[in-house]
């Protein structure tokens, strides 16, 4: 999902098939390396999970962290603060057991990396305000150095393992323990998100931002009633890891003011390729080659003029099989 989110290609052209598997080569052209083009500053906050941050280590048994290796500061990014993968979220440097949620005496084995650097400092506490502290300073930064900024705020919450602060579980203390930690999670990141809109505000920005929220994928879990994994699919069938529309589809948000009409539903099924494409047609950039973009770019949509999306032009890849491919509907906005 990260993959197609920054490049608008399959991940299949780029030979990422599965989650901590290949990696975001370095030819490929990023939202952040395009964005820079025009004079952006880029930052990358939270898990990165497209390549290995140190060449010498990776916490995924039988990885090759020197063939994986690729950084956000090597793709584009100039601020970063970074994980290969998921870490819990709460403390997110203390080993936890993730079938039980007991704590562990070790440390948890996926480290932050700030600016390409092992991150020593403030990482205790909520993981989502940790990755927000870092993001804040950075459009502040931007917008008092009178810059445009690109930021890919990328929380942890709520992956397994689904951990929420005291304070957090004391908000659902008439719940069960499991969902205690689920729904702490969430409103953390709920806090976080309002922190960044406050943010902006109080930067006098607010009006001159767009920000799209997304999930990756379906929620976690065989039901959604077990356990911490207590999101939705909304109805649809399937949930992650599965290729039914409750694997694959999930909701999304867009906010641009005086370009979207606040509370408008769009139900045209959309993709995290298209978000490549639609900032190509809305900055008027102009591809360097003529390599495959396989999403749409959305500004009609945005606009109102468009309600169906166009018919996919079937693509071939060079695998054994030679597999015919349609561009996938992951994201709804």
């Amino acid at each position: 999902t990260r993959g197609t989110f920054l490049t608008g290609r399959h991940y299949f052209r780029y030979g990422i098939t599965h989650a901590n598997r290949g990696h975001l080569p370095n030819q490929e052209i990023t939202l952040a390396r395009m964005l820079k083009s025009f004079g952006y500053t880029a930052g990358h906050f939270g898990k990165w999970h497209l390549g290995t941050l140190d060449p010498a280590y990776s916490g995924k048994p039988g990885r090759d962290p020197k063939r994986n290796y690729a950084p956000p500061w090597d793709r584009g990014y100039d601020a970063t603060l970074a994980t290969e993968y998921a870490v819990p979220t709460w403390d997110p440097t203390v080993g936890i057991n993730g079938q039980t949620g007991e704590r562990l005496d070790e440390p948890w084995a996926c480290p932050y990396y700030e600016n390409g650097e092992l991150a020593t400092e403030n990482l205790d506490g909520c993981d989502s305000r940790v990755i927000m502290d870092r993001a804040v300073p950075f459009i502040q930064n931007a917008v008092e150095n009178d810059q445009s900024f690109f930021t890919t705020i990328w929380f942890h919450a709520p992956h397994t393992p689904v951990v929420a602060g005291p304070e957090y579980r004391a908000m659902y203390a008439d719940y069960s323990e499991d969902e205690q930690h689920y729904y702490g999670c969430i409103t953390a990141i709920d806090d976080q998100v309002g922190r960044l809109y406050q943010t902006l505000q109080d930067l006098g920005v607010a009006d001159n931002t767009l920000i799209g929220f997304c999930s990756d994928n379906g929620p976690e879990g065989k039901t959604g009633h077990d356990g911490r994994h207590r999101g939705s699919s909304g109805g649809l069938r399937g949930r992650k890891r599965s290729l039914f529309d409750g694997g694959v589809g999930v909701p999304a948000l867009l906010n641009w003011p005086g370009h979207t009409e606040p509370g408008r539903t769009v139900t045209m099924p959309c993709s995290t390729l298209d978000y490549f494409p639609t900032i190509v047609d809305l900055m008027g950039y102009e591809m360097p080659d003529d390599r495959p973009i396989d999403g749409i770019s959305l500004m009609p949509l945005i606009r109102g003029e468009m309600t169906e999306r166009p018919r996919p032009i079937p693509y071939r890849f060079n695998s054994p099989k030679e597999a015919m491919f349609g561009a996938p509907t992951i994201a709804m906005i």
